[in-house]
């Protein structure tokens, strides 16, 4: 028998249940893992308080997209993964390489299909990646969304990320501290917001070349020029929400790229920024199971470790829902299952 968290309906946290059900079996071409942790994305709290911006979810789904653990049973015909190795889950489960399509996000874990907050869960072997050797699973488990978003917005648009550009990255949050961390890896300067000194002074720690609390500074968007000598960043990761995205846009230098990433971003432009500056804005979700190899390895060269706010252990998985509302951390906040 195997533990697993359901929503019998979604509105409220409390709407989170844990039930119990047999372990399923490998059929063809498929995968049991031991699910050893997940993280947890804004995407997850908009799910399970009902206010997904694609939409309701089935009755009983299970949620969260983010997952890793180990490979404890194969069915036949399985030819990418052994007993015993360390994997995750790819957001979506069938967008391997190419182009997003609208039909890959019929395939997206704890949204369109059951997700990973599960003792055990049933993959396709085409649906999983290996783990960076250097990472434990609670590492493992934060890399499918907010990482892979990162990498693609930085790497994957007109304009990829070269040594020496400079990034604009709002808040610290986990796209945002990924991106720090792969953008600095790069030989970028990264310029990062958030409105707590505290927390800029953490990034400021982990390689920030400058910060900017935006409550102290409400014309940030004057200050990133001002730090660019009037040219304005290369690269905006814009995750900040309705009424930044102006703001992000002036920060931005001719010719440069602002990517839209998660549910909260948007609001209100004026397209002729976009024209008379040629500003290239790509909307992310999230990546392929090409881009996350393509991580994967640059975060293995690196060494690079996500950054973790917070543990929570699977029976209290409720509570570190109610701490990402409580939007107090700083990186990814992970419930380790066994």
């Amino acid at each position: 028998m195997m533990r697993f968290y359901k929503l019998p309906k979604t509105g409220a946290i409390s709407d989170l249940t844990l039930d119990e059900k047999e372990t399923p079996q490998p059929a063809r071409g498929q995968v049991l893992v031991r699910m050893r942790a997940a993280s947890l994305n804004y995407r997850d709290l908009m799910v399970v308080t009902g206010r997904y911006g694609r939409g309701g979810v089935a009755e009983n789904r299970i949620p969260l997209s983010d997952g890793a653990g180990e490979v404890v049973e194969v069915g036949e015909n399985v030819d990418r993964f052994a007993v015993g190795d360390r994997v995750a889950g790819i957001f979506m489960q069938n967008w391997l390489a190419g182009e997003v399509k609208d039909s890959h996000s019929d395939s997206a874990l704890g949204g369109a299909i059951d997700g990973v907050l599960s003792e055990f869960v049933l993959f396709d072997q085409q649906g999983l990646v290996a783990l960076p050797a250097h990472m434990d699973f609670a590492q493992g488990a934060t890399l499918p969304c907010a990482a892979v978003t990162a990498w693609n917005a930085l790497y994957h648009g007109r304009s990829p990320l070269k040594a020496g550009d400079s990034v604009l990255l709002l808040g610290t949050g986990g796209v945002s501290m990924f991106a720090l961390q792969l953008a600095k890896a790069a030989g970028a300067e990264v310029i990062q917001t958030s409105s707590s000194d505290d927390k800029l002074a953490r990034v400021r720690q982990l390689g920030a070349d400058h910060v900017i609390n935006y409550r102290d500074t409400p014309e940030w968007q004057d200050e990133v020029r001002h730090l660019t000598d009037g040219r304005g960043v290369d690269h905006v990761v814009e995750v900040g929400g309705a009424g930044t995205l102006a703001r992000s846009l002036r920060a931005t230098r001719t010719g440069g790229q602002v990517n839209l990433i998660g549910v909260l971003t948007g609001g209100e432009i004026n397209p002729t920024i976009l024209l008379g500056k040629s500003i290239s804005l790509r909307g992310i979700y999230v990546g392929s199971r090409e881009l996350f190899e393509q991580m994967n390895r640059s975060l293995s060269l690196h060494r690079i470790e996500p950054v973790i706010d917070t543990t929570f252990d699977f029976d209290n998985a409720p509570a570190a829902l109610e701490h990402l509302a409580s939007q107090q951390h700083l990186g990814k906040i992970v419930i380790i299952i066994d």
